[in-house]
């Protein structure tokens, strides 16, 4: 029997969509951190004036 069996493409599938997701949501909590950063950057801009 070969290797692309059924159950060895959905395990491989499953995996891949797992580190798809997680690399996305780590893309998403670098942004939301990055707007925090910006947003207490620009209050204390605005705050030395």
């Amino acid at each position: 029997m070969g290797r692309n069996n059924e159950k060895n493409i959905k395990k491989h599938n499953d995996k891949l969509h797992k580190a798809q997701a997680k690399a996305k949501q780590a893309e998403i909590s670098r942004k939301e951190k990055l707007k925090e950063i910006v947003k207490k950057y620009n209050e204390s801009k605005e705050e030395e004036k």
